[in-house]
């Protein structure tokens, strides 16, 4: 079935601004400015309040909310469907799970490269099946369970992709490239928990999407704006990459960004596509299917990719094309994209496990309320 405009342009929509999401973060951090009192140019190094900058924009989509709300109030027929009512607590625990995750996979962007970061992070699939399994009971297909052994073996080309490049990267100490690659598996770990918490916990409250990403970054953006103030006094050593070598120096970054006005265009970009893409991300869910959504995340991949190799930010590795093309075999597995050809031969009904109970996280029933964290 063809797609309609609307949906063409959803697609076009996810796709080009998840991509920004992870360029203009990558794009921030090489920039390099003059920090306060006069301090020698530094390299852009603040995760922490570039993850304030991700959930501004994810706090956004609750004021898309709203005022899709009222405007669909003002129709004569109203027809949005706002869920029942919640106690917006529900969403705390899975918001400090979100601002954990996206606070080191900020640390790991500027330890590696933005196309690693974006495959590696297919490692979620890998930690969210296993803990379905654990806490909510779930049963994995058999293909599921491929899925998420071919996953691995990706993550381990990758890791050795990036062992081998890190040994002749310029921009990047080998000991960086693997601590980074690290944090970021780390990350998927603490993802995982949030996406098995959303299951658990608020997808039966049948809250609006927009409503879900809004109360999450709500709650991410206040907290992590608060821990600021105490990053700003805890000592990091040469892991806080700032002349103060403190967890975070906010006052330093408003410094840089008074020096090089450029870097407000890399973070302005980082805020608005994590609040188109969660948008985009929603309605390509409710118009097309979330086996549409993993694909067009897949194809977000391989245009961070190129346009890292375009501008120089990485070199060309043979080793990160078997690995994508891995990682994607195994999602493909896990999130059913071969059901369509297998169901046409008799044989394979076994292999696909046609029992509900066998659907697990990240299938198309259920997605995180927030994909990009």
């Amino acid at each position: 079935m063809a797609w309609t405009k609307y949906q063409l342009l959803l697609a076009g929509m996810m796709l080009i601004t998840g991509s920004i999401n992870t360029l203009s973060a990558k794009w921030a951090d090489n920039f390099s400015a003059p920090g306060c009192k006069g301090s020698a140019d530094h390299s852009f190094s603040h995760p922490f309040l570039q993850a304030v900058g991700m959930f501004l924009g994810e706090l956004s989509c609750l004021v898309l909310f709203h005022v899709l709300l009222c405007h669909d109030r003002r129709s004569p027929e109203p027809k949005m469907n706002t869920g029942q009512t919640f106690n917006p607590l529900y969403f705390f625990p899975p918001a400090m799970c979100d601002m954990t995750a996206t606070s080191i996979m900020y640390v790991a962007l500027n330890m590696t490269s933005a196309s690693s970061f974006q495959m590696l992070r297919g490692a979620v699939i890998v930690f969210t099946g296993l803990l379905s399994v654990a806490f909510l009971g779930r049963k994995l297909m058999v293909s599921q369970w491929i899925g998420i052994f071919i996953t691995i073996t990706g993550l381990l080309v990758v890791g050795l992709a990036d062992f081998v490049s890190g040994e002749k990267d310029e921009k990047h100490k080998l000991s960086e490239v693997i601590t980074g690659d690290l944090l970021i598996i780390m990350a998927q770990i603490i993802a995982a928990v949030q996406m098995v918490l959303e299951e658990k916990f608020v997808y039966k409250h049948d809250v609006h999407p927009l409503r879900a990403v809004g109360t999450e970054g709500f709650f991410g953006f206040v907290i992590l704006s608060l821990l600021l103030i105490p990053m700003y006094y805890i000592p990091a050593g040469h892991f806080g990459n700032n002349p103060r070598q403190v967890l975070e120096d906010s006052l330093d970054a408003f410094c840089q960004i008074g020096n090089q006005p450029m870097i407000v265009l890399a973070l302005l970009g980082n805020i608005i596509s994590i609040a188109f893409f969660n948008f985009a991300g929603i309605s390509v869910t409710k118009e097309m299917s979330a086996t549409t959504r993993m694909v067009l995340d897949s194809l977000r991949t391989v245009v961070i990719w190129a346009v890292s190799l375009a501008v120089g930010w990485e070199r060309f590795n043979g080793l990160q094309v078997l690995g994508f093309i891995v990682l994607l075999v195994g999602a493909a597995l896990y999130n059913g994209l071969h059901k369509p050809v297998m169901e046409k031969i008799p044989c394979c009904a076994r292999f696909l496990g046609q029992s509900s109970e066998g659907e697990g996280l990240l299938s198309e029933n259920t997605a995180s309320v927030n994909e990009d964290s």
